[in-house]
């Protein structure tokens, strides 16, 4: 790397389902403090969308809302890069290529695939399942990479995405930037509030299972007051089962107030279920109200919603072509050579 240059970060969310506050606290307010520091791409992947059935028109409406949370999450468009995948045609490009020399045995151990797979017949299953990661490090390695800010349950992914470039290095010389994890310091798997056992879920649809960024103060409040927990009174962090739903709702609370879990057991001393309920509701809700009035003012603005989109997509191409072009000459492709 050039000194004086920033490394680089990349990550992106699909325009699937609504954003939760999972979403918030494990990625995009993360996000927001590495723009400072790093040179970020953030990516709205709607290709990735497409490995189940979509709604086209609800698809192209989730898009733009997916991009108007980044700007209204404090992602600065003149410090970061926000661009929508599929406006970047490398991206489809690589993927192609990288899939021609992907042992199917790395796919089929994905742990993604086999869960989504067995839910399904298995002649039903799409492709697009089945190649989802070798797009997704075809994301990450187009911009040479060096850090991906993600959930813990995506570790496979990057260890894969990491796999696939020493292949591509050892077989054509050093192309790709081998990519690190960054992980959440708090708050990076924020649970269900009907199922404190799974991770909350955008695709999920169960009625009060999360916290949506758009959710009104009073839907807010209702989702945590109705958060399962348990029949016991202690209010204090622990790895426990039967306590997983407290837990959850303590964790959230740190990673809204940044307070120590010391500070908010003793805040919650002699105190019930009900009250933590009711002050985690309030502290969510308070970090909501300048995030969905941003969010408002842009849906108002489609226009600069647009050249924000137009502006990124220009500066990834740029990015992305040049490490496509050195794939290119690589594998041997011809170029195109114009009088």
């Amino acid at each position: 790397m050039t000194q004086g240059m920033k490394e680089r970060v990349f990550s992106g969310v699909q325009p699937s389902g609504n954003l939760t506050i999972g979403n918030y606290i494990g990625a995009l307010r993360q996000w927001v403090a590495e723009q400072d520091a790093y040179e970020c791409f953030f990516c709205v992947v709607d290709l990735h969308s497409l490995t189940v059935p979509q709604d086209p028109a609800q698809l192209r409406a989730k898009t733009r809302e997916v991009a108007a949370l980044y700007i209204a999450s404090g992602i600065d468009p003149e410090k970061a890069t926000i661009f929508v995948q599929s406006h970047v045609s490398a991206h489809s490009e690589l993927a192609w290529i990288l899939s021609c020399m992907t042992p199917l045995g790395w796919l089929y151990r994905m742990t993604q695939f086999k869960d989504k797979a067995s839910k399904q017949q298995q002649e039903s299953v799409g492709a697009g399942l089945l190649n989802y990661p070798t797009l997704m490090a075809s994301d990450i390695l187009l911009y040479q990479t060096h850090g991906v800010p993600v959930g813990d349950d995506q570790k496979q992914h990057l260890e894969y995405t990491r796999d696939l470039a020493q292949r591509f290095n050892h077989l054509y010389g050093e192309t790709f930037t081998l990519p690190d994890i960054i992980l959440p310091k708090t708050g990076a798997r924020i649970m269900g509030l009907d199922n404190p056992n799974a991770k909350m879920s955008k695709s999920e649809v169960a009625e009060g299972h999360a916290v949506y960024l758009l959710d009104k103060p009073d839907v807010v409040k209702k989702k945590f007051m109705r958060a399962v927990t348990d029949s016991g009174r202690e209010i204090n962090f622990t790895e426990a089962p039967e306590k997983a739903g407290v837990n959850n709702l303590l964790t959230i609370y740190q990673a809204v107030t940044g307070q120590s879990q010391q500070d908010i057991e003793m805040y919650f001393e002699g105190k019930g279920y009900g009250d933590l309920k009711k002050t985690v509701g309030e502290a969510v809700t308070e970090l909501l109200k300048p995030l969905q009035a941003r969010y408002h003012e842009l849906a108002d603005e489609g226009g600069y919603l647009d050249e924000v989109l137009a502006r990124g997509a220009e500066k990834a191409c740029e990015v992305a072509s040049t490490t496509l072009s050195q794939v290119r000459e690589r594998i041997g492709l011809v170029g195109v050579h114009r009088n």
